[in-house]
């Protein structure tokens, strides 16, 4: 399994995260989770369903990427990691 973890906070703006998952089903295809929205609040979730870890791999890479251009950071946990 593997998680990306985003925020996104201004002063104009509420705080809003973006997550993403990978993980193995019991059917052995990996499932993409994509889960957004402000912290506290429901939220929103979608799965995708990939044949194998390279392409839901590929797609993870992809939604980061968009997202971070849309001005989201990475989470970490300490706030002097980098």
């Amino acid at each position: 399994m593997a998680i990306c973890l985003l925020y996104a906070q201004s002063e104009t703006t509420p705080a809003r995260y973006y997550r993403i998952e990978l993980a193995m089903n019991l059917f052995s295809e990996v499932s993409l989770l994509r889960e957004w929205g402000h912290p506290g609040d429901d939220g929103h979730q979608v799965i995708n369903l990939f044949d194998n870890l390279k392409e839901a791999s590929l797609a993870a890479d992809e939604h980061r990427d968009r997202m971070m251009e849309r001005g989201y950071q990475r989470w970490h946990a300490h706030p002097n990691e980098h």
